[in-house]
């Protein structure tokens, strides 16, 4: 049986718009997509969706997320996890690995994808580790890692310190032809810090996190992608020291791709408003000059993509402060509401690029069949409401954590259909 989506928005790139289109499903493929202008199609015996105006887009894709399972499960697991993220329009995400177990052994990438395809509601992708229990001492071993599953090699939450180690992970993830992916950060410089250096850490008497912290990594990383040949892809970059030396490295034919969180484009270290510990995320939010610079990175293509860093915690923990909190805070069901009402609706991106960035050019980084609205390309979409306007309300979000700095904002542009492989996952229609 068909399912039919009629009298959706679909967005043209060549045109520059949107037109409303019908979009039929078919044996979890996009079957076609007929203008509505000549009317309705014969549904009859089909399910159908009358989207009436609201945007069909291929569905979101994340490459950054924590879904903490297996071991914090009191912080999120993998069914709560794909319903935030099915709330927040997103098909197909991808855990990063520092789980409890660390995601180093084939049998724990292999758990995580049982675990999805029984639990979770969509596409969920593991990043394995690069060294064993992310300790930086000892590489995991890749080839058994790729085999059971895993789509790259990351120790996100902590930095390879040591260079050599991450130079050996590079030439063994390039002879495998698979991704390296880094979270920069150099502990030496960071050791009981909160915030960003800057007006905050100043005023509140806080040692601040250097950029250079994040900075140092990224250059010495794209220097050993260049020695090594292997993709290298930065998580989450917030300085503008970094997006410099990506697109230098870009600029040089050195295969790097990189990332942006909603948080970084949006907040600086001057909007945190007290030591509430929901503004505590790792990278912190920097100087209004970088901010401007990540955004200017994204636009000019620097930066590849738009990712949540979703990072479920507890509200005990989220309580401790800013000091003692752990780092992290929510992002799947707030991602696109704040990019459309900040930047679409004031009119500084078009709806297209937005839609790109969070679709065709995650897709394009890591070599994945979606993130295209055309006949053939898997039914992973989602529907958005443009305009109705809501309020943050973390007490709603279907994340077991509820950590955002966003509460209470009012945004524009609600997902209200997820569909993954053809089946509606949820819906609010």
């Amino acid at each position: 049986m068909a399912l039919w989506i009629l009298n959706g928005l679909v967005w043209d790139e060549q045109t520059g718009e949107a037109t409303r289109k019908h979009v039929r499903v078919e044996n979890g493929l996009i079957a076609s997509i007929q203008d509505a202008a000549a009317g309705n199609p014969d549904t009859a015996g089909h399910e159908t969706i009358d989207a009436n105006g609201k945007l069909v887009s291929a569905g979101f894709i994340d490459m950054h997320v924590h879904l903490r399972e297996p071991g914090f499960e009191y912080k999120e697991d993998i069914a709560s996890g794909t319903r935030s993220a099915a709330r927040g329009g997103f098909t197909t995400i991808a855990c990063m690995p520092n789980t409890r177990p660390v995601t180093d052994t084939p049998e724990t990438v292999r758990y995580i994808l049982d675990k999805a395809a029984t639990a979770g509601i969509v596409n969920v992708l593991p990043y394995a580790a690069i060294t064993k229990n992310e300790l930086g001492r000892e590489l995991t071993d890749f080839a058994a890692l790729k085999e059971a599953g895993a789509i790259g090699f990351t120790d996100d939450g902590v930095g390879v310190q040591n260079a050599q180690m991450m130079k050996d992970a590079m030439n063994l993830a390039a002879s495998m032809n698979m991704p390296v992916i880094a979270h920069c950060e150099d502990d030496s410089l960071v050791v009981g810090a909160a915030v960003t250096e800057g007006k905050f850490a100043r005023e509140n008497g806080l040692k601040g996190i250097p950029n250079e912290s994040e900075a140092i990594h990224v250059g010495r990383d794209i220097l050993l992608a260049e020695a090594t040949g292997v993709h290298y892809h930065v998580c989450h970059v917030s300085t503008e020291q970094s997006v410099r030396l990506i697109r230098l490295g870009k600029q040089n034919g050195i295969k790097v791709t990189a990332e942006v969180c909603p948080h970084h484009l949006i907040l600086s270290d001057e909007d945190i408003p007290s030591m509430d510990a929901n503004w505590k995320m790792n990278p912190p939010l920097r100087t209004p000059r970088d901010v401007q610079a990540v955004i200017e990175g994204l636009e000019d293509g620097t930066l590849d993509m738009i990712v949540t860093d979703h990072a479920p915690h507890s509200q005990e923990e989220k309580a401790r402060g800013m000091q003692l909190a752990p780092f992290g805070i929510t992002g799947f069901e707030t991602a696109f509401p704040l990019m459309y009402t900040k930047f679409v609706r004031t009119g500084k991106w078009t709806l297209g690029f937005l839609l790109k960035r969070m679709t065709e050019d995650p897709a394009r980084v890591f070599g994945l069949k979606s993130g295209m609205l055309q006949a053939g390309a898997p039914a992973d979409l989602t529907i958005v409401d443009l305009e109705n306007e809501r309020e943050v309300n973390p007490e709603s979000f279907a994340s077991k954590g509820k950590n955002t700095p966003f509460g209470g904002w009012k945004l524009h542009g609600w997902p209200v259909a997820t569909i993954v492989n053809g089946n509606v996952v949820w819906s609010e229609l």
